[in-house]
């Protein structure tokens, strides 16, 4: 059980499937701070993606292939309100959603869901991406550009791109792929501490700006004494 900071005040107690709960209908944030019977501290993020199960979590689902409620608790870890605005190069057939998709990462799949034209009717359809497929991930704003390998096969990737409509929003599903590196000569991905110095490249350029304008000022002291 755990109680949920909030503006000051403690909330709840709440168990984790109700908290899980809480989070995919977007009623709590993954930075929100809980509070454990023990007096620890953990955040709704982190309560969500431990403990979860391997198999069994994928349950059983209903006739339209949608997941039941007992088992979407386990398996989701976020859920997005996205655009798919394009796709490029060949691997899993995508349909050419039209409107707005739902963007779920859940244990082992990304998974996009969303209505698409058929002739004169509309009709529904999702696809999955393994999470371990997912090779990189570009930030661009609220736009989230992600390159999959095609199983089996050396070719090129194919590259998926979103818009997540909010800047948090694409940061936090770029957070939730694991096996997912920044696309090279990318910015970092929002959350994760890379390799080396970690130095953003606008804070290497403003720290050479003042060592530049410190020397020059030294140099004018030098002169005029």
């Amino acid at each position: 059980m755990y109680h949920v900071l909030h503006e000051g005040r403690r909330l709840g107690p709440f168990d984790r499937r109700t908290i899980v709960g809480m989070r995919v209908k977007k009623a709590l944030a993954s930075k929100d701070v809980l509070l454990g019977a023990d007096g620890s501290q953990t955040t709704v993020g982190a309560l969500v993606r431990q403990g979860q199960e391997p198999e069994a979590a994928f349950g059983p689902t209903t006739q339209n292939g949608g997941l039941t409620a007992s088992s979407s608790y386990s398996v989701i870890q976020g859920i997005h309100s996205a655009w798919l605005l394009e796709v490029e190069g060949k691997g899993l057939p995508i349909p050419a959603f039209k409107g707005e998709v739902e963007v779920r990462v859940q244990t082992k799949v990304l998974r996009i869901a969303g209505r698409y034209r058929e002739a004169l009717s509309w009709k529904e359809d999702r696809v999955k991406f393994p999470l371990q497929d997912i090779a990189h991930a570009r930030l661009r704003g609220t736009i989230v550009d992600l390159w999959i390998r095609a199983s089996g096969s050396s070719g090129k990737a194919q590259r998926v791109s979103l818009d997540l409509l909010k800047p948090e929003a694409a940061g936090e599903l770029v957070e939730g792929l694991p096996y997912t590196a920044p696309y090279p000569g990318s910015e970092p991905l929002a959350g994760r501490t890379g390799g080396g110095s970690g130095v953003h490249p606008m804070m290497w350029a403003a720290a050479v700006g003042a060592v530049v304008v410190i020397a020059t000022l030294l140099v004018w002291a030098l002169t005029r004494r």
